[in-house]
């Protein structure tokens, strides 16, 4: 669940409540440039953005996880050995364009981790690197490296605003979540939209904390704040080549308490993935899925995410249809494909808290379908319009109005494990984006 119950009303008052969460825990600083070039392989203007995270000293407290994608862009080659390196002092981030499978990729990210090194004073291996966009494209090395001391320039000390607004693609809004712990904080942003079933995402996110948290601990903190959060979110089921999720910490402030630590941690990742989920490209619905009585916390995230991926279910979501054959459907095809013969007559379904199946069979009656009608209706962000040239649809909003989600219960009745997980509806938006991404 997330830890806030927000609504917004316009897109400055998002802003504006993103601005107040955005001061930078002490020891970090962030700038951004952007550019215009034209792609190597299209020939048409593009924009670009680069984004410069500073410790104000190399730390040792430092942790990554990667994406599980078998083809995984450079700048993830990268980051597993950096991981091996007794410090990191920056990363370096850009947008438009993920450098996968591009001729010389690991060589060309080498090299505008050295130009960064140069400015700041490091050396390259400090500089972890990372890339979001357009895959199988180039970077524009060449006008890269002109933008890396203009980044050096706007690095301040005040807010990661910036930095949220930098590493977005097709994001709608920029995303930020913070917690305290003791005189320290943790400060997280994401950049994700789609092409997201983490494992992890197309998505990056980067945590920082001025929390003295030992190396080893804070690589255990964040492989144990992942399952719940990123690894339990889906919008579209592909997993990208790009995913990253690091976390930083300056050592500035004494950690009071490792399990408090742990728990503003968790809820920062909880609260990111919603985000990311709610910003996803063309998503009208969010839904929360929360499974009990799995005989095991993979079994229950499993169902889950059958359910959030099923693309009829996802689209009679998005219609505001309760069409509540297509959830039995998505989960039988789960627990039905691992756990052949399993036995679903203790289950319980519910959506919106309504209970729709019990006992064997489905408990439905026009009262209840009125009722479940309206709870996807209120959970909506926004409707449908049809686009006035009859091809093209664009979500009216720039911001997210509300907090509230499809809100479905499973109840297995096969033991005592749980999971939720996040996914969101399929929608003419979201064909529309896809189909027109690269062009």
């Amino acid at each position: 669940m997330p830890s806030t119950d927000l609504t917004f009303a316009s897109r400055d008052a998002h802003h504006a409540w993103l601005a107040s969460q955005a001061a930078l825990p002490a020891g970090f600083r962030i700038g951004t440039t952007r550019f215009e070039f034209i792609p190597f392989e299209v020939h048409k203007p593009a924009k670009m953005t680069v984004t410069l995270i500073a410790l104000d000293k190399p730390t040792t407290a430092f942790a990554a996880m990667f994406t599980k994608n078998a083809f995984p862009g450079a700048p993830v080659i990268i980051g597993r050995k950096r991981l091996n390196e007794p410090t990191i002092g920056a990363v370096f981030v850009n947008n438009k364009i993920s450098n996968v499978c591009a001729p010389g990729g690991v060589e060309t990210s080498e090299r505008l981790c050295a130009a960064v090194a140069k400015e700041l004073g490091l050396t390259a291996e400090q500089v972890l690197p990372s890339s979001t966009g357009v895959i199988g494209w180039k970077l524009p090395v060449e006008q890269m490296l002109p933008a890396i001391p203009l980044a050096k320039a706007a690095l301040q000390s005040t807010s990661i605003l910036p930095g949220a607004e930098g590493i977005v693609t097709t994001d709608l809004y920029p995303k930020i979540r913070r917690a305290s712990v003791g005189n320290g904080s943790i400060v997280g942003i994401a950049k994700g939209a789609g092409m997201i079933e983490p494992n992890l995402a197309t998505m990056l996110v980067y945590l920082l904390t001025d929390l003295d948290v030992p190396r080893d601990a804070l690589r255990a903190a964040l492989a144990a704040a992942i399952p719940d959060s990123f690894n339990s979110m889906s919008i579209d089921s592909d997993t990208s080549t790009s995913d990253t999720v690091a976390l930083l910490s300056s050592q500035r402030v004494p950690c009071p308490d490792l399990a408090a630590f742990q728990q503003a941690l968790n809820q920062v990742c909880r609260d990111l993935a919603e985000d990311i989920a709610r910003n996803g490209e063309g998503v009208h619905h969010v839904m929360r899925v929360q499974v009990s009585g799995a005989p095991s916390a993979d079994f229950a995230r499993g169902v889950g995410k059958s359910v959030v991926n099923s693309p009829l279910f996802q689209c009679a979501v998005c219609g505001n249809d309760p069409n509540v054959g297509r959830l039995v459907c998505a989960i039988g095809k789960h627990v039905g494909a691992i756990a052949p013969g399993t036995d679903l007559s203790r289950a319980k379904l519910t959506l919106g808290g309504q209970v729709i199946y019990q006992d064997g069979a489905f408990r439905l009656s026009p009262a209840v379908e009125e009722q479940l009608i309206a709870h996807l209706t209120g959970a909506e962000l926004y409707a449908s319009t049809p686009p006035p040239d009859g091809l093209t649809f664009a979500p009216p909003i720039t911001y997210p109005p509300h907090e509230r989600c499809v809100e479905i219960g499973i109840d297995l009745g096969l033991g005592s494990a749980t999971a939720t997980v996040i996914g969101t509806d399929r929608s003419h938006e979201y064909i529309s984006e896809n189909a027109d991404y690269r062009s």
